[in-house]
């Protein structure tokens, strides 16, 4: 099956678990998501090979 995201979609969803948490759980639980949010981003684009961890934490391969 082909991979096709719809990234408007994955927006308006994650935009929507932000605007619940704000509203029904405060600042404090807003932030959380938020933070989930963009480890969960940064693990999946980690995981499909599109991020290098150690080219994001810094670490660099010696010739």
């Amino acid at each position: 099956m082909g991979e096709m995201t719809s990234w408007p979609v994955v927006g308006l969803a994650f935009g929507a678990a932000l605007g619940f948490a704000g509203a029904f759980g405060g600042f404090g639980a807003f932030v959380i998501v938020l933070v989930l949010g963009v480890v969960g981003f940064l693990a999946g684009r980690a995981l499909t090979g599109e991020l290098d961890l150690g080219e994001l934490l810094g670490r660099r391969r010696r010739p």
